[in-house]
């Protein structure tokens, strides 16, 4: 993640529109949160002909649901909105204008108006296209705020280092701090990862780390008669699950009262006896970077290259061996050492016939060919099935016929892959479906020797062979909801008590799915999460220019971590940290103590002991913030939102 800017830093142009380019839900809902959360003018470019007809889908997928999310955005009832101090809109959600080109070519950014914009995000799903598109942006405008969508982390490291050397070279004497602002690579698969394992995990902390710094929040379950929660270091949220209802409502921006509370103040956390709740657990240093531990070993096996059977066929020659020696050197006066000799030219039939020899030995040599003859099939076969399955090390393996207390992972997508290697870094048994064999998670799942079933999951026959009868949980993480939904159905038939979580696009169509799961089936927990609107708000976030060091999911709501200086903020500056929170808005956590001029511009960028921010977590209360310090906050979108309003940056350009 990039640093903010610093108080003063801004650049010397008009507030200018936003520019989303995307194929995929994602650039929707990233195009519908900055018009209606962060009021400000959008430019959709999105696939289709330069004629203006947008390319149909083969089938309803993320995309149309996602146009008619930013529909009923703008139809259906609305909270009262934030106005930014130059918002001459009234309050009437601004127009998204939708440029449709096929590729974000040098043409296509220059009719969105890119050399006229404040940010541009880039959310293609090919990061080849991502990466071109940058280029050709950032040579168009050199002070553009960039933010690009990547799946390849390496790849993405190296981008944003180009990337700023390319602003460097257009405008040398740029501030360090502006630069670091200036390009932000985020990807939506490690935000919404670890949101979809922690629905399938019992106690799974939701973690948020950047770099050097981790934040962990744990969900407390409703606490049983005469328990005393534990509040950590603060109450983050307020779950709908009470003790009475542990599923809760799996509430979203739209349930109301209903839905999960988030940043409480004190006095609603007294009086929400018996409700979960989210809490900031520890907060730590997570240190240099190490290598990714090594999830399954390469090659296979030991005990399939040595089968059973080869095991068997060793271990009778041996016996047969020593056996045979003992023999000959006891009845024949041999030496052991040439008697063994003797024994296995006779065992394996290449010794002379005994014809002149006693008639002991011409008995010994009989019993060894006999001996031969009856372990020597044996051997040959155990010998093929070890070549047979060392060859086939590299191929898919099929489940264990007594495989109980997994994880079905449906889909093995961009999504599905990060959640795969997550799930295996818990050492949580997990079989795969997928119907495509040339998916991007197929190579990962035959490196990790993760069973894979191929098949299309609205077959039958599809489910039972990866044994969800005996699952602990079903992840379906597909793009398509339909899918999702129906896999979620034929799985409740087989076990009506098996634990779900679904990739849903709209919030409206997954409250309709929990509801009718929850009243089919009372006693099973059913999850839903979007990708989207996951990793939404923190693009959003960092396309208005601020370091967002994470999120988190709350049921269906998303609450955000962000670093931000105080200057320029007049709900913060000059108030002490209890009068600065907002409850259901923000909440100050840590305040950087570092001096401003030896403060790192890039918080999250931290990675040795000599460089680690000097974060203070325990804040008292009556600490009054200065202009000058650096804060870590968390918000909701719309808090994040009003303070983004009136702060100097929103105004001139950032």
């Amino acid at each position: 993640m990039n640093a903010l800017p610093r108080q003063g830093d801004a650049l010397t142009r008009p507030v200018g529109h936003m520019v989303v380019c995307g194929d995929d839900g994602l650039a929707h809902r990233l195009a519908a949160e900055l018009r209606d959360v962060y009021r400000r003018q959008v430019v959709l470019v999105v696939p289709g002909d330069q004629g203006g007809t947008s390319v149909p889908d083969s089938a309803p997928g993320p995309m149309s649901c996602a146009s008619e999310l930013i529909g009923r955005f703008a139809q259906g009832p609305r909270r009262p909105e934030l106005q930014r101090p130059d918002d001459t809109s009234g309050g009437i959600p601004l127009p998204v204008q939708e440029i449709p080109s096929p590729a974000p070519t040098r043409a296509a950014l220059l009719r969105a108006g890119v050399d006229r914009a404040e940010a541009l995000a880039l959310l293609y799903e090919d990061d080849e296209t991502n990466l071109r598109a940058a280029l050709a942006a950032r040579r168009l405008s050199p002070g553009l705020r960039l933010v690009v969508r990547m799946y390849n982390r390496k790849l993405g490291q190296h981008l944003e280092e180009l990337l700023d050397q390319t602003a460097l070279v257009h405008a040398p004497g740029m501030d360090r701090a502006l630069l670091d602002a200036s390009t932000t690579v985020l990807s939506d698969a490690d935000t919404a990862a670890p949101a979809l394992v922690g629905t399938v995990v019992a106690d799974t902390s939701k973690v948020v780390q950047a770099d050097g710094v981790l934040l962990r929040a744990a969900e407390r379950t409703p606490p049983g008669r005469g328990e005393v929660p534990d509040p950590g270091l603060c109450t983050l949220a307020l779950l709908s699950s009470t003790t009475a209802d542990p599923a809760g409502a799996e509430g979203s921006e739209a349930s109301g009262a209903q839905g999960p509370l988030l940043l409480p103040d004190d006095r609603a956390v007294a009086a929400a006896s018996g409700r979960g709740s989210v809490v900031l657990e520890t907060v730590r240093y997570a240190g240099r970077a190490l290598p990714a531990r090594r999830l399954a070993r390469r090659g296979a096996p030991l005990g399939e290259l040595f089968s059973k059977r080869l095991r068997w066929a060793l271990a009778g020659i041996v016996a047969s061996v020593l056996a045979l020696t003992l023999t000959t050197t006891l009845l024949t006066d041999a030496d052991p050492l040439h008697a063994a000799y003797i024994t296995l030219l006779d065992l394996f039939s290449i010794n002379d016939p005994a014809l002149d020899a006693p008639v002991t030995n011409q008995i010994l040599q009989l019993l060894s060919g006999l001996v031969g003859l009856a372990l020597l099939p044996l051997l040959v076969a155990g010998a093929l099935e070890a070549l047979g399955t060392f060859r086939t090390s590299g191929a898919l393996r099929r489940p264990p016929r007594r495989l109980s207390g997994h994880v079905v992972l449906l889909g093995l997508g961009k999504i599905g892959a990060r959640v795969l290697a997550q799930l295996r870094e818990l050492d949580i048994p997990v079989v795969c479906v997928e119907e495509d064999p040339d998916a991007r998670g197929i190579p990962l799942a035959r490196n990790l020797h993760v069973p894979v079933v191929l098949g299309d999951v609205t077959e039958g026959g599809v489910l039972e062979a990866a044994n969800i009868d005996r699952a602990h949980a079903l992840l379906a993480l597909t793009s398509s909801d339909t899918t999702n939904l129906e896999a979620a159905l034929s799985a409740r038939t087989l076990k009506a008590d098996l634990r779900v979580t679904l990739r849903l696009y709209d919030d409206d169509f997954a409250t309709a799915v929990y509801r009718t799961l929850r009243s089919a089936h009372p006693d099973a927990l059913t999850r839903s999460r979007s990708v989207s609107h996951l990793a939404a708000p923190a693009f959003a976030g960092a396309m208005m220019g601020r370091q967002i060091l994470g999120a988190i999911p709350v049921e269906r709501k998303v609450l955000l971590f962000a670093a931000l200086l105080v200057a320029g903020h007049p709900q913060l500056e000059d108030r002490s940290v209890s009068e600065a929170f907002r409850p259901g808005a923000w909440r100050v956590l840590a305040l950087d103590t570092a001096a401003p001029a030896t403060r790192r511009p890039d918080l999250a960028s931290s990675r040795h002991d000599a460089e680690r921010p000097q974060l203070l977590w325990d804040l008292h209360p009556g600490y009054v913030l200065r202009p000058e310090d650096r804060v870590v906050i968390a918000a909701t979108r719309r808090g994040l939102a009003e303070l983004l309003a009136g702060h100097p940056q929103a105004r001139t350009g950032s």
